[in-house]
């Protein structure tokens, strides 16, 4: 693998009475699509709220691209999309990255250049509320990138998108990592969008499963795909917990 852009170290997360992350250790790796793959309540967003840096763990650590998660010098080098939009709706799509481009200290020429690398172009001056969901997905992601950033958080980007959307945002995520060297850290609870990642980490109640690539995980379990593998992988640690 690629050295690591992310490092976790025994992190550890509660949300109040929850631990929401279980003793965690990863390294992910640079210029790659690391999937963070599992059902709702398993970790995914905690997990990606550490590595941004805005979320209090309990211990442990989190270093991104050498330095702590959140640290100011950092900040910058990672882009954040959370679940729901983080943009302004009654703003248009090259109003709302004007202001991330102001806020974050990004070039002015980098919002042209943003709007053709989602493919907003055409629809940049109309009120992102009158977009529709799949572009609106899109503008939150472009202010993800504003800042040219080394590393990108997307959390459940694909989410209520349908099957073409789905494709051409993976597709886009791909050029990011082969092109621009990006390394993305996807979230996702859709098993079959596992074949778009360089990397799986499939995790269950705050705890990781599997660190691997697609492929090798599926011939270790000697399931038919991710899913199975993961249903395979379940089974076999509740098979542990009895004996």
């Amino acid at each position: 693998m690629k050295p690591a852009a992310v490092e976790i170290d025994h992190l550890t997360v509660d949300r109040g009475a929850v631990r929401a992350v279980d003793d965690v250790t990863l390294a992910l790796p640079a210029g790659r699509i690391v999937g963070l793959l599992g059902p709702s309540g398993s970790g995914k967003t905690t997990l990606m709220r550490a590595i941004v840096g805005v979320q209090r763990i309990a211990s442990g650590d989190v270093r991104v691209l050498g330095r702590p998660a959140g640290a100011a010098d950092v900040r910058r080098r990672v882009g954040y999309m959370t679940q729901a939009a983080s943009v302004y709706r009654d703003l248009s799509a090259r109003e709302n990255l004007r202001f991330f481009a102001r806020v974050s200290d990004a070039a002015p020429d980098r919002v042209d250049a943003v709007l053709e690398t989602v493919d907003l172009a055409g629809h940049a001056d109309r009120p992102v509320g009158a977009l529709s969901g799949g572009q609106s997905t899109r503008v939150s992601l472009a202010a993800a990138l504003i800042a040219d950033p080394d590393v990108l958080v997307l959390d459940e980007p694909t989410v209520g998108l349908d099957p073409v959307l789905r494709r051409d945002l993976w597709a886009m995520f791909r050029r990011l990592a082969d092109e621009a060297g990006k390394t993305l850290v996807v979230s996702s609870h859709v098993m079959d969008e596992a074949v778009h990642c360089d990397v799986l980490v499939l995790l269950r109640e705050g705890r990781v499963l599997a660190f691997d690539e697609p492929a090798a995980l599926v011939d270790r379990t000697g399931a038919a795909d991710v899913e199975r593998a993961f249903l395979a992988l379940v089974d076999a640690e509740r098979e542990r917990s009895a004996a």
